[in-house]
């Protein structure tokens, strides 16, 4: 089965949440976050050609109803903005981040 439309469809996804949610990741080794990139594609791409296309769409949706959870409702309700991570006093120290000693 040929499975260019679903990686296809990832690697967008991952070009748009990058572009607007890149900032939560500032601090996230470059290594790692290139490294969540290809494992996911991979991953698409096993399971449209092991398993079916219905199956790879059930597995590219429930990221991204995770992603919709965790910043639509859980990053609020501690106090940190979903959209912006702000104030980025508490975003950072909810990642385990040390706020740079200018404030940025």
């Amino acid at each position: 089965m040929d499975s260019w439309f679903e990686v296809a469809l990832v690697a967008t996804i991952f070009a748009i949440g990058n572009i607007l949610f890149g900032h939560f990741e500032e601090r996230t080794p470059k290594w790692r976050r290139v490294t969540k990139v290809i494992v996911f594609l991979a991953v698409t791409r096993f399971i449209t050609v092991q398993v079916g296309r219905p199956w790879s769409y059930l597995v590219i949706a429930l990221p991204l109803a995770l992603v919709l959870v965790v910043h639509g409702w859980w990053l609020p309700r501690q106090g940190i903005n979903g959209w912006t991570g702000e104030p980025k006093e508490r975003y950072y120290k909810f990642r385990g981040w040390t706020l740079p000693p200018d404030g940025r």
